[in-house]
């Protein structure tokens, strides 16, 4: 009798991906599969792809390139792509790779079950009027004691250099019953920490039994849940920070005090040229109303340098931003153009500006990324035990800032939310000892 058919998926990118990987290996699981941790030992391998970095669709032809001589070997081996370069790539990619079974989008994903079934090649990139989620089967059980949990999908923000609107759709909000009840079943199984997300989180607008939520009161009815300890949401469109939003986080102690706040410049008009529709000031002023509600959050962000136009004074008042509002980190990226964008349109800065202006801002970020760990020294904070380390006796957790924290603990368990004084930093992660109690 043969054994389960082994499911390799990689991942590539955002949280929601991950989220949209353990879905997939959900899906699947109806038809037999089980998950495996290497290619080689796969009956299928499915890439779930991601189009936000820079030569995306390159790096998937690659990987796929990669996987050319097990095909060879194992011709039954059953080779997919899904997410957002599926989406954009479509029919392009069974022309340049014959070894590909089967291209699915990120609103299809739920028909995978009989995608794999079917003969021949298949591509299914449609974003069909009824939500995928209606169809997905039950969550596993979690790996761990946290977990993510899409609430919304989509943007119809339209900036200029992303593809999201056109790979992943308009917004759309899960109902309100439904996520608490997958809430409910998560904190259930010994999940303490959720993760919100969403393409533009912040623009949540579900469903609820008296008319449309606001991720506020979303979060307030999740702060009920029993056994949930800690909540937290990513990623957020500044335009989007409601009154309300803003009060919950000093408000609801569940709520963590991290925030990812994109803005991607601290130019007016290269944030102009991008369609964000916010300013500078703006930004600005936004986050001393999100710091007057808790003084304690960490606020992250994202930016593109050399975005086509970009003059060094533009650049400078990036980092002058980056400056005065003193962020815990953020992810950097050089422009890179997505076919079918506007500014796609556009002429790219040259490479060397580009990779001098990325530098100069690193380290910037870098350094007070460093100021803000060095800050935690002394201080106790609440960690959530997720793993154990790699030394005897050792638990590894997350802030309630999300910095990575190792403790010396021999009785730990994953799940434990326990007390620790900081007491040494390191690149990435800090270190500390339990408090009693």
């Amino acid at each position: 009798m043969s054994g389960p058919k082994k499911l390799f998926i990689k991942t590539y990118g955002c949280q929601m991906n991950v989220y949209d990987s353990e879905r997939m290996a959900e899906t699947l699981a109806g038809q037999g599969y089980v998950t495996t941790e290497t290619a080689e030992d796969a009956d299928m391998v499915l890439l779930n792809t991601c189009h936000i970095r820079e030569k995306a669709a390159e790096k998937v032809y690659s990987d796929l390139g990669r996987l050319r001589p097990l095909k060879q070997a194992n011709p039954d081996l059953k080779i997919g792509v899904a997410g957002c370069v599926a989406q954009a790539e479509g029919e392009e990619i069974l022309r340049r790779m014959p070894l590909v079974d089967l291209v699915v989008g990120p609103q299809s994903y739920h028909r995978l079950p009989e995608l794999v079934q079917a003969p021949g090649r298949v591509v299914d990139t449609d974003m069909p009027a009824e939500t995928k989620f209606d169809h997905l089967p039950p969550r596993k059980a979690p790996r761990g004691p946290t977990a993510f949990l899409t609430v919304q999908e989509g943007c119809d923000k339209f900036c200029a250099f992303c593809v999201v609107p056109y790979t992943r759709g308009a917004e759309v909000s899960r109902p309100v019953d439904r996520l608490l009840d997958e809430a409910r079943d998560l904190a259930g199984r010994g999940v303490r920490e959720i993760t919100l997300l969403g393409q533009n989180v912040n623009a949540y607008h579900g469903a609820g039994p008296d008319g449309p939520w606001s991720l506020a009161r979303l979060i307030g009815a999740l702060a009920g849940i029993e056994g949930l300890a800690r909540i937290r949401y990513t990623t957020s469109h500044p335009n989007d920070m409601a009154d309300d939003l803003i009060a919950a986080h000093g408000e609801q102690p569940k709520l963590m005090p991290y925030l990812h706040l994109p803005v991607q410049s601290g130019s007016d008009r290269i944030l102009k040229a991008m369609n964000r529709k916010h300013t500078a000031d703006q930004y600005l002023r936004l986050v001393e109303r999100i710091r007057a509600a808790r003084p304690d959050i960490l606020l992250t962000s994202d930016f593109i340098v050399a975005f086509p136009g970009e003059t060094e004074a533009d650049f400078q008042a990036t980092l002058d931003l980056i400056s005065a509002v003193g962020f815990g980190a953020a992810y950097s990226f050089k422009y890179s153009a997505r076919p079918g964008t506007p500014a796609a349109e556009r002429p790219d800065l040259p490479a060397e500006v580009a990779d001098d202006r990325l530098q100069r801002l690193q380290a910037l970020i870098n350094a007070l990324a460093q100021a803000a760990q060095e800050a935690m020294l002394g201080r106790e904070v609440g960690v959530l035990y997720e793993r154990a380390g790699r030394l005897p006796g050792q638990m590894v957790g997350k802030s309630d800032h999300l910095h990575a924290v190792h403790v010396v603990d021999p009785q730990g368990r994953p799940g434990d939310l326990v007390r620790v004084r900081i007491a040494a930093t390191a690149p990435h992660s800090l270190a500390g000892t339990r408090l009693a109690g």
